[in-house]
Formats: C-alpha cells, sequence, structure tokens
C-alpha cells in the first residue's frame, strides 16, 4: 500500500493533473458534441414541419370560412397525412379543434390540449414553436402557422412530431461518448503514469544523492541520460557538487588560518552575542581580563567585562553608540586599553551581535605623553633666549649701533623672526595647557554678541587695508552662554583673522549667528582661496599648514586651529569647517546653550 508521502509525490500529481486535463478536454467535447446532435436532429423536425406547412398551406387557404366547411378541411387532411408522422390540427377562431389527422381530438377545445402560449402567438399573426418534453409523456415539437385570409387570422395549423426517436438517439450518444471518455481516460492514467516515472526517477535520484551530500557525503554524482530539462538538471548537480566540495574546502581552510591567527595574534578579541552571551575570546582577550575557558561559557559578557569600564557594557554600546560602533580606552592595574567595537550582521543586515578588539595601548600612551612634555619643555626653555634677543634687537633698532640703513634691516628680520618664535612658544604652552587640562577658566555667564562684535570691531582695520567687507547679518541682541570671555573672542579673532588673511582684496566676509533650543552657532563665510577637500580632515592637527609657505609668509603659525578646538572642547563646543576649493570656506563655531 502506498503510504501518504508517496500520494503526495510529483508522480501522482502530475498523472492527476494530465488526467485532469484530458477529463476536461473529452468532456468539453463531448458536451460540444451532444448539443450540436440534439440541435441538428431538432433543426431537421423543424425543416419536415415546415416543409409540410408550405404543402398544405394553400389547400386550407382556398376556403373563406374554415368553420363551415369542416368536412371538406378534414377530407383534405386525411389525404395530406398518408405517408407522414406528423400530426395536424386545424383550430378554428373560438379555440375549437375543427379538423385534425387524430380524430379524438376534433371538437374539443385546443387550449386544454395544446400550449396557450403557442395558441396566442398564433392568432396574433407570428409563426410560433415549441419543444414539449413532459415525464412519462412523449416528447413532441409543436408549431402554429396562422391561416390568414383577407389581413385577418381566420384560424390555426397546429402541426404537432414526435421527438421519441431524437431523444433516444441522443441517450445513445451519450453512453458512447461516455465509454470513449472512460477509455481515453484509463489510457491517459497508463500514459501518465510512465511519463511521470521517466520524469520522477532522475528527480529521486538527485534527492537521495543530495541527502547523502548533506551529510558530507561529496563523492555522489549523477548520471547524465538525457539532453532535456531533466539531463541538464543532472548536470548541474554535479557542477554544484564539485562547486560546493571546493568551497567547503576553502571556507574549511580560512577557518583553519583564522582560528590560528586568532589564537597568536597580539591583541585580544571578544565576540558577543545581542543576548549577553560570549560567542568566542581569543588568548589574548583571556589573559587581558584574567578569565579562563569556563568563565567565558559560564558568565556573562557584562559580568566580565562590567568591571573594567560602564562605557562597555552591552547596553551602552547599543544604545549610545552609533550603529553599535565605537572605541572606549579605559585603565586597569596601570595599562591602558583601547577597546574597538563594531557589530557583525546576519544575511538580512540585521545587528546580532558585536565584535570588540582590545590593545594594549599603554606604550603608546607613555610616548605620546613623552611627546606632549617634551614640546612643552622645550617651549619653557625657548622663552627666555628669545626674550633677551627680542631686548637687544630694540635697543639696536634705537640706534645703539652704527645707525645705518643695512644694520635696520637686519636687526628688523631678527625682530621680526623673534616675534614669530615668540607666537611660537605662547601658543605651544598655551595648547599644552589645554591638553593638559590646566588651562585657568574664568567662565561666566556672558552675551555671546558682545563678544562677536568686539572681534569684528579689533579685526575691522585689517579687513579694511585689504578693502574686504565685512559684513555683519547676526539679528540677535542677546545669547547667553557660560564662557570664557577672552578664551572665545580668541577664538572668534583667529577665525576671522583667517578669514581676512585667505581672501583676496576686494572679497566678501558675512558673519552670522543662529540659536535653536540647545546650541547657538557664529557662522562666519568667507569667498576667499578655500580648502582643497583632502586637507579639510586634517586641519585641526598642530602645525598642519594647506599652503605652508604661504602661511609662513602671512605670519601663520598652525597652532591657532588647534588651540581653537580644544578652547570648544573646554566649553562643551566645537567647530565646524566646510570649504570648497576656489570658492571660499565656512566656519561654524558651536556653543551649547545653558539651561
Amino acid at each position: 500500500m502506498l503510504g501518504i508521502n508517496s500520494w503526495r509525490s510529483i508522480r501522482w500529481k502530475f498523472i492527476f493533473i494530465y488526467f485532469l486535463l484530458v477529463f476536461i478536454a473529452m468532456v468539453i467535447v463531448g458536451v460540444f458534441i451532444i448539443q450540436q446532435l440534439e440541435a441538428y436532429h431538432l433543426q431537421t423536425v423543424r425543416d419536415d414541419l415546415e416543409g409540410f406547412h408550405s404543402t398544405i398551406e394553400s389547400v386550407f387557404n382556398k376556403y373563406d370560412d374554415i368553420g363551415e366547411h369542416k368536412e371538406e378541411i378534414q377530407s383534405d387532411i386525411d389525404i395530406s397525412v398518408k405517408g407522414i408522422h406528423q400530426e395536424i390540427y386545424i383550430i378554428d377562431n373560438n379555440f375549437t379543434i375543427i379538423a385534425s389527422s387524430n380524430g379524438t381530438l376534433i371538437n374539443r377545445n385546443a387550449s386544454d390540449n395544446f400550449d396557450v402560449y403557442l395558441l396566442k402567438d398564433g392568432f396574433l399573426g407570428e409563426v410560433s414553436e415549441k419543444d414539449i418534453r413532459v415525464e412519462n409523456q412523449i416528447p413532441t415539437k409543436n408549431m402554429v402557422f396562422p391561416i390568414i385570409k383577407e389581413g385577418r387570422v381566420s384560424g390555426l395549423i397546429y402541426l404537432r412530431a414526435d421527438l421519441t426517436y431524437v431523444y433516444q438517439a441522443i441517450d445513445e450518444s451519450k453512453l458512447i461518448f461516455l465509454r470513449a471518455i472512460v477509455l481515453a481516460l484509463f489510457i491517459t492514467i497508463i500514459l501518465g503514469f510512465l511519463i511521470a516515472r521517466s520524469i520522477t526517477i532522475p528527480i529521486n535520484d538527485v534527492t537521495e544523492k543530495a541527502e547523502k551530500m548533506a551529510k558530507g557525503d561529496f563523492s555522489q554524482e549523477v548520471s547524465v541520460k538525457s539532453d532535456d530539462e531533466i539531463g541538464r538538471l543532472a548536470e548541474m548537480f554535479n557542477y554544484l557538487r564539485e562547486k560546493l566540495e571546493h568551497t567547503l574546502s576553502e571556507i574549511s581552510n580560512e577557518k583553519s588560518k583564522l582560528e590560528t591567527i586568532l589564537k597568536y595574534m597580539a591583541d585580544g578579541l571578544i565576540a558577543v552575542d545581542t543576548n549577553g552571551f560570549i560567542i568566542h575570546a581569543n588568548s589574548a582577550a583571556m589573559q587581558m581580563f584574567l578569565i579562563n575557558d569556563s568563565e567565558v561559557s559560564t558568565k556573562a559578557y557584562d559580568e566580565i567585562i562590567g568591571k573594567y569600564s560602564e562605557d562597555l557594557v552591552l547596553h551602552e554600546i547599543q544604545n549610545k553608540a552609533t550603529n553599535w560602533e565605537g572605541e572606549v580606552n579605559f585603565d586597569y592595574m596601570n595599562a591602558t586599553f583601547l577597546a574597538r567595537y563594531a557589530p557583525f550582521k546576519d544575511e538580512k543586515g540585521a545587528n546580532i551581535g558585536s565584535v570588540m578588539i582590545i590593545q594594549d595601548i599603554t606604550e603608546r600612551q607613555k610616548i605620546e605623553n613623552m611627546q606632549r612634555e617634551f614640546v612643552a619643555n622645550v617651549s619653557h626653555e625657548l622663552k627666555t633666549p628669545l626674550t633677551s634677543i627680542k631686548s637687544y634687537t630694540e635697543t639696536l633698532l634705537d640706534g645703539a649701533i652704527y645707525d645705518t640703513n643695512t644694520a635696520k634691516q637686519f636687526l628688523s628680520v631678527v625682530d621680526s623672526e623673534s616675534d614669530r618664535m615668540s607666537r611660537l612658544v605662547r601658543d605651544l604652552l598655551q595648547l599644552s595647557r589645554l591638553e593638559y587640562r590646566r588651562e585657568k577658566w574664568n567662565k561666566v555667564e556672558s552675551n555671546l554678541i558682545e563678544s562677536l562684535k568686539g572681534a569684528v570691531v579689533n579685526m575691522e582695520m585689517n579687513a579694511q587695508r585689504k578693502h574686504q567687507y565685512l559684513n555683519c547679518i547676526f539679528k540677535d541682541e542677546m545669547i547667553k552662554v557660560f564662557i570664557d570671555r577672552d578664551s572665545i573672542e580668541q577664538v572668534i579673532l583667529n577665525i576671522i583673522s583667517n578669514a581676512i588673511k585667505y581672501t583676496q582684496e576686494n572679497g566678501r566676509i558675512d558673519i552670522d549667528t543662529m540659536k535653536s533650543d540647545y546650541e547657538a552657532r557664529i557662522v562666519i563665510t568667507d569667498n576667499g582661496i578655500g580648502i582643497p577637500k583632502e586637507d579639510l580632515p586634517r586641519l585641526f592637527e598642530r602645525f598642519y599648514r594647506v599652503d605652508k609657505a604661504r602661511s609662513r609668509a602671512l605670519g601663520g603659525t598652525g597652532l591657532g586651529l588647534s588651540i581653537a578646538k580644544q578652547i570648544m572642547i573646554e566649553h562643551g563646543g566645537d567647530i565646524e569647517i566646510s570649504s570648497i576649493e576656489g570658492k571660499g570656506t565656512k566656519v561654524s563655531i558651536i556653543f551649547p546653550i545653558r539651561s
């Protein structure tokens, strides 16, 4: 006995569909032929009745009043119906049968024996017909022809033909078609089974070998026995097997490489899923956090990592980090670590966990600290001799030595360079204080507009020398911020000074302010030489200049923007710069609004 899975196989579905198609086609053809055959026989009977009427019509038209010539009409009927099977009835205006080939109905009321609607149509002057088929009665075709005399209906000729032999022929035809359908369907099932078998055997072969491949046996190969779609499927299966075997081999090799790299890499690596369980931790990570394999498999991620830095707990990473990406520095046991984390995703692009790389940056941090200290020490060492040089050069310029133009020119250069070095040292010292958070601030609630206006007034003369237009378009009269006014004015002066320096003569510099519920902005826009796109990310680096020769010629040290950036960071704000080379630069100084 076939199981339920066998009945659900494609073989039986194919046979059923093939059977159904043939059955529907045979039924449609059979119904069409039967209907056409029935219509043909009924039309033949109708033609016979019309032909008979044409033959006898002239016989009854010769009587002016058929009611007065019953005997003559009956005699004519007796002569006319010899050799035919149709019944004929002559009905007068009183619905009385006055003559008939069926003597039992003479002198009876026609409405009691015939279809009333046919009789009414006849007396209305219309030729009408109707097939009457009532159970337990002989089926008949009935036709009514009016007898029209002098424009009026003087009576009816009612013809009736027996349809028994017609419907017997139709019933026989139905039985013949039924036998033909049964035979055709039987043959269809046999042929369908053979055709389906020729298709399903190769498919079953592919299925069985695919199941073995799923269990790891890649030695399977399907034999190609045809050039049709089934053969093409077998070829593609063999090709897929080869590619899959090759791909799995490569994956295995890559996995082995990756495991080796993770095992021996100096940096720690931890992978955690969204539920807070550690998926993998390499040897370096376990050494850094002093944990073993059992703790990795039993303890939650937050339980292990949370004690080192609250910023690294999973909740903080998922909610505060942008797209689960970021980095955190933390100190542990006199060492400094840098943890960088990023998400890993599923095939739909959804975050399903996070991967974290932990680096021991203690030595690097020490080197950076030493570099900062070196800059500070050098700056202190240079400040005293530079002050002395400045004093001596001023004395010489007063005429103490050889009052000649040449000497003054040289001394002027020395003076200028000493100024530049003095500014450099001053900037280095300030930057060092800012980076080490040693700057003393005098933060008070201030009106940002007043500081901005003061800075604009200070820079107007510089702008006028280059015939530049300082366009103050801000309308606000009061923006309250919590700032160190001297430091902020230094920032504003630096930005406006840069705009003046790097804008051509007759240029334009627009100064505006913007305010929202959370921040205030000073926006300084010029139409100067602009900044190349590749230089924008490095503008705030110490000593970085876009055009070094031009910057030095204009008196820049390369520290102004670094100092301004540090000052704004200390105020909880920021500086943003956008620029298009050759078209100008836009600088936004951002202040948090004090609640």
